[in-house]
């Protein structure tokens, strides 16, 4: 089945693909690019400005960036990119895994399986290191969506650095595995869930790729 689109809107530069959500962040500051490297050939002063307000622009155009991906096959795939922090069982049977995002990894998070989104709820919190176990406490967004596996939980959680998160979707939406469903402006953590019985195919310290990585085991 194709996947849907739902969330594959998104800002955009000319040749570049983007993170819905990055506009407030990201045009202030190719704007300001843009104008210093026409002022520098009109002075030493501006082509000095210019170099560090280019190379932030390069910087938040990497940030942002928004690729295609071939949605892998399994029950259950990785939500975001990053590297698995933690894998921890829970008081109900369920186990959490735990990965965190660098400001390096694609800020796009992705439906995990198909299903119906059954909820999307914002909880303030505060805004601590990501890796640090305060993080608990974070500004996130809790989703649950409704699979074949059941209800599944996926929690974005902010961090120091990432203090906006950008839902997609809203409540109600039907997703196929590996859709566009959020974004966390210069990474966090994403946790994910997995019901009783499904076991953990990923490692603690293994890199995960949004849509790609398989989460679980047959």
């Amino acid at each position: 089945m194709p996947h849907s689109q739902t969330s594959a809107h998104r800002d955009s530069l000319p040749g570049v693909r983007l993170a819905r959500g990055a506009s407030p962040w990201l045009l202030p500051t190719v704007a300001t690019a843009a104008l210093s490297l026409v002022r520098a050939r009109k002075s030493r002063r501006a082509a000095a400005i210019a170099v560090p307000t280019t190379a932030l622009a390069a910087g938040m155009l990497w940030f942002f960036r928004d690729p295609e991906r071939e949605i892998a096959q399994g029950r259950v795939i990785s939500p975001a990119d990053g590297v698995v922090q933690s894998i921890m069982p829970w008081k109900d049977g369920r186990t959490r895994v735990a990965i965190f995002m660098s400001p390096l990894n694609v800020h796009v998070n992705r439906a995990p399986l198909a299903g119906t989104v059954t909820s999307v709820e914002h909880v303030p919190g505060g805004f601590v290191p990501a890796f640090n176990k305060e993080s608990e406490n974070n500004e996130r967004v809790v989703w649950h969506f409704d699979t074949e596996l059941g209800d599944i939980e996926m929690v974005q959680i902010a961090g120091a650095v990432a203090r906006r998160i950008v839902p997609y979707i809203p409540q109600g939406t039907k997703v196929e595995q590996g859709d566009r469903i959020g974004l966390i402006r210069f990474g966090s953590r994403v946790d994910i869930y997995l019901p009783e019985g499904v076991e953990v195919a990923v490692e603690v310290g293994q890199a995960t790729t949004a849509g790609v990585t398989r989460i679980d085991r047959d």
